[in-house]
Parts: structure tokens; C-alpha cells; sequence
């Protein structure tokens, strides 16, 4: 029996095995979000004290994602990612027991979270670089939405169940279920088997060729050892491409603002304007327009990945626009929907298009360079928002922040690099080319 458009992914054996690691670990993922605020909150009692656990875990990510991104290229991915799993497994193992047992103070907690963020650092480069890895080329949109539908859909379930475990078993308890799901992730990690293969053909921009034409990459030169060397190797393939440091600049304020106005200021104004119960099934009618994106981009391609990326992420603004004019709830949860949309297109347009036209091997490196662009300037951005929340009208404040994203999204098309970026021919794919793939 033929296998449903986009499903088909799931041929691949080792993929399926990595998808299932994926979706149980998020499971844990997403289940301990709330209760780890509720924790924090019930040992420290102050938004300081969760601060500065959530801010230890980030910079701990941030001062690491960089040498995450060397090892994830140097050695086996897999092992790389089962390392991280292993930490995390004993670390929010260690959590839940501080919680049940009464023993968890603030630092111990901080502390731990700090070892999550160095887990992550590690993680996310592995996890950008593993799937090339997995799925022949051609199939590579469609892996990153199926891997963005268990994402997005956890990201509505869990954090209602585990505010349900909250309530009937305690915090403790949701961060020893997330430990399990690290540990069963790890087992499903230690199934995949990935066959030798060769390089596969990446395009690349060359004098003769415009921005973008997909043309056969030069075999990769023997790659430099020692930190430093891999780190300038990294960096020299990040600036060599426009496109990658253009969107990565442009996100460095995008998020900066766009985290400042969504995450400090709009609560404030819903809470005025559409109350808790309307700000919640904003932030849900925003999970469900991520969800129906990746359903519709598992079977549909995207030839000009960028271009598309570029515009939708432009709606994120619409939500924004909607509440600082005080519009009505029925028309925000609509543009909520809509920016859901746009935030997922651009998520999986993204991800494929550094998979087909980074090179494997560097490909963990170059991502770890876009994670530091683009998650640097969120805290100052959300303290700038913190301040100008309270100097200026919010609604306003809203209003310009919205246009502004919208504005500076439309125009990075102004780079030819970005807007004639393509997505591969299948004719051009290993798959077609008679390289070797995955087997299993």
C-alpha cells in the first residue's frame, strides 16, 4: 500500500528511528515547562529567582553552541546526540529529586538548568546536521515538517498535561517522566545505523553562475583540525554565502524586537483588551497555524525556499498590529493563526535550505553561527521592551514594532543572494545522481 505525500519519509529506517527519539524527547520536553516554573516559583517565590534560572540556562547555551557545533561536525552525530541525551536524562533526573525529597534550592537548580543549556549547545547543531544524513535530499522539506508537526503539536499538548501533572502529582514527578523520555529517546538513538556514503553534490554560488543556480560543488578539501581552525572553517562558510549571513543579520533584530514586543509587552495589553482567557486562545490559534503549515509543506515543495520564508515570516507581524489597534479577539485569533503560518513556513524553509546548500560536513557549524546570530540579542531586546513598556503607549508601541518586523522581513528580498536562492532539482539529488544513500 502506497504510504500518504510527505509520510513516505518514514520509509527510511534510520530516519524513522531518529523521528521517534524526537518525538519522545519533546514529549518530555514539552511536559516540564510549566512545571519547572512552578517549582522555581514555589522555592523562590520571585520572578528574579525564575530569571535566573532561565537565564542560566541560556547563556550557558549561548557559550557553547559554537563548540557544540565543532563536535557535532568532527564526530558521529548520533553519539553526539546520545551524549546529550545522556546528560540530560541525569540532570533533570537529579531535579526531580531535589524537587520530591524538598532538597532544591535556586542555585542547585540554576545550576542544573546551566548543564540542560550546555546539553542544547550541543544538541541543536547535531540535530540541523544529522538529517542530511538520514533522508535522501529530495525528501528533505519533507522531513523537517514532519519533525515540525510533532514539535508543533507538542508544543499545544504538553504544556496543558503537564500543567495536569502539576496538580495532581507535583513538579517533581514531570521532570522524572522528562528524564525517562530522554533515556528512551537514547535507546531509539542507538537503533539507527547509518551506512558509509559519499559526499553528496551541494550547490554553490560560483562567478559563473547566478546567486543560488544550483551548480556542482568542488569535492571538500581535508578539514582542518584543532578548535580554532574548525571554528574559522565554520565562520569562512557562513560569510562565503549572502544569503546565510543576510537572513541571520536580519534576525539578530527580528527576534530582538519581535520576543520584546510578543513576550513583555502583548500580555500586558491582552490583559486589558482580551483578557487571560483570550490571550491563551491567541497563543493557541498561533499552535494551530504552525500545525497546518507543516501538514501542507510535508507534500508541497518550496522552489524558492527564501522568497517564501521571507514573506510569510512577515505575517508574524499581523498578531502584533491586531492587538495594539484593539481589533476584536475573533480577528486577532485569526491573525494569531496566520502568523503560525508564517513562522513555520520560514522555520522549514530555512532548515532545508541550509541542508541542501551547506556542505555535511561543516553543516553543524555553520547552523551553530546562525543559533549565536540569532538568539544573542533576545535578552536585550526583552529588557528593552521591559523599559519601553513602561515609558511609552504600549498599544503604539505594538503597532510600530509590527510594521517595522513586516518591513524589515520584506526586505531582505532586496539581496539577490536571498531572493534566487533554490531549492534542489530532483534530478539533482543523490538519489538521482547514483550516490550511495542510508540504507535500511
Amino acid at each position: 500500500m502506497p504510504w500518504p505525500s510527505g509520510l513516505d519519509t518514514l520509509r527510511d529506517r534510520d530516519f524513522a528511528w531518529y523521528y521517534a527519539a524526537r518525538v519522545i524527547s519533546l514529549t518530555g520536553s514539552t511536559l516540564v515547562s510549566v512545571p519547572l516554573v512552578f517549582a522555581v516559583l514555589h522555592i523562590g517565590g520571585t520572578a528574579t529567582a525564575l530569571a535566573q534560572v532561565i537565564v542560566a540556562r541560556t547563556l550557558a547555551m549561548v557559550l557553547f553552541v559554537l563548540f557544540g557545533g565543532v563536535v557535532s561536525d568532527r564526530f558521529d552525530r548520533v553519539t553526539v546526540l546520545r551524549v546529550a541525551h545522556l546528560l540530560t536524562a541525569a540532570t533533570q533526573g537529579l531535579a526531580a529529586y531535589l524537587i520530591i525529597s524538598g532538597h532544591a534550592q535556586i542555585w542547585s537548580i540554576a545550576l542544573i538548568e546551566a548543564l540542560n543549556g550546555v546539553a542544547s549547545a550541543f544538541t541543536m547543531p547535531a540535530m540541523q546536521g544529522i538529517v542530511p544524513s538520514l533522508v535522501p535530499r529530495e525528501r528533505l522539506q519533507s522531513a523537517n515538517a514532519l519533525l515540525g508537526f510533532s514539535r508543533n503539536t507538542l508544543s499545544v499538548i504538553g504544556p496543558v498535561v503537564g500543567g495536569m501533572l502539576v496538580v495532581g502529582v507535583g513538579s517533581g514527578w514531570a521532570l522524572a517522566v522528562d528524564a525517562v523520555s530522554y533515556l528512551v529517546a537514547l535507546w531509539c538513538l542507538g537503533r539507527i545505523r547509518l551506512a558509509a556514503r559519499m559526499p553528496a553534490a551541494v550547490p554553490t554560488e560560483t562567478p559563473d553562475a547566478p546567486a543560488g543556480v544550483p551548480t556542482a560543488a568542488p569535492p571538500d578539501a581535508p578539514a582542518p583540525t584543532g578548535l580554532v581552525a574548525e571554528l574559522r572553517e565554520g565562520w569562512d562558510e557562513f560569510v562565503a554565502r549572502t544569503w546565510v549571513w543576510v537572513i541571520v543579520a536580519v534576525f539578530l533584530v527580528l527576534n530582538a524586537i519581535g520576543t520584546g514586543a510578543w513576550m513583555i509587552v502583548a500580555p500586558i495589553v491582552a490583559k486589558a483588551e482580551i483578557g487571560e482567557q483570550g490571550w491563551g486562545l491567541t497563543l493557541g490559534a498561533e499552535a494551530v497555524g504552525l500545525v497546518l503549515a507543516t501538514i501542507v509543506l510535508a507534500q508541497v515543495r518550496l522552489r524558492r525556499p527564501l522568497v517564501a520564508g521571507m514573506v510569510w515570516v512577515a505575517a508574524t507581524a499581523v498578531p502584533m498590529v491586531l492587538l495594539g489597534m484593539s481589533t476584536q479577539l475573533w480577528v486577532i485569533l485569526l491573525g494569531a493563526a496566520l502568523a503560525g503560518v508564517g513562522m513555520d513556513v520560514f522555520n522549514i524553509a530555512w532548515t532545508t535550505a541550509l541542508q541542501e546548500h551547506i556542505p555535511e560536513r561543516v553543516l553543524s557549524r555553520v547552523s551553530s553561527y546562525d543559533m549565536l546570530g540569532s538568539f544573542i540579542a533576545m535578552p536585550l531586546g526583552q529588557a528593552a521592551y521591559g523599559i519601553l513598556g513602561d515609558l511609552v503607549d504600549r498599544h503604539a508601541l505594538l503597532i510600530w514594532t509590527g510594521v517595522a518586523y513586516a518591513v524589515l522581513s520584506v526586505a531582505t528580498l532586496a539581496s539577490r543572494s536571498v531572493r534566487s536562492l533554490r531549492s534542489i532539482p530532483p534530478e539533482l539529488s543523490p538519489a538521482s545522481s547514483g550516490t550511495p544513500q542510508p540504507t535500511g
